[in-house]
């Protein structure tokens, strides 16, 4: 287990769900994250929220997990679209209704900016449905971009 690829990391997911059960999707979604690669360490509480960016929509169950993984950014990312595929979502309009939507928030303090991957997520410090349950897990998780913590995020929406 010295290998460099079996590291740990912690990171830190958001899950959210506005169509059909909220909650027991989401509690799905934490289920189906437990993997051998994947390791759920901490869960939020859940929260009610309305809807962002398209408003026209049934609120959101919003949460956020904790978790450690040997898993890379991409290899992640590929095990949460894998997971929102088992749970049957469907393609649809940007910020519209979900079955289920997994995102990762922070993977350890790295600053990733490809085309198909930006981490720290680049629309959370704008997003209390992210702080909210983030700042229950890590409130003095450093945001590496903005040089403040979620904490200091939330208070600034």
């Amino acid at each position: 287990m010295n290998n460099e690829t079996d590291k740990q990391m912690q990171s830190f997911i958001s899950i959210g769900s506005n169509i059909g059960d909220r909650a027991a999707n989401c509690t799905r979604a934490v289920e189906l994250l437990n993997s051998k690669d994947i390791v759920v360490k901490a869960v939020s509480g859940m929260y009610e929220t309305k809807p962002w960016g398209v408003t026209s929509q049934p609120d959101f169950i919003n949460m956020c997990v904790e978790i450690e993984t040997t898993l890379q950014p991409a290899e992640l990312l590929a095990v949460l679209k894998e997971i929102e595929k088992i749970m049957r979502r469907k393609e649809s309009a940007r910020w519209g209704p979900r079955i289920i939507d997994l995102d990762i928030v922070f993977y350890g303090q790295e600053i990733i900016n490809t085309e198909n991957l930006q981490i720290p997520h680049p629309h959370m410090h704008e997003r209390d449905f992210v702080l909210m349950p983030l700042s229950e897990l890590a409130p003095h998780m450093l945001h590496p971009v903005f040089n403040k913590t979620v904490e200091e995020l939330l208070r600034q929406l």
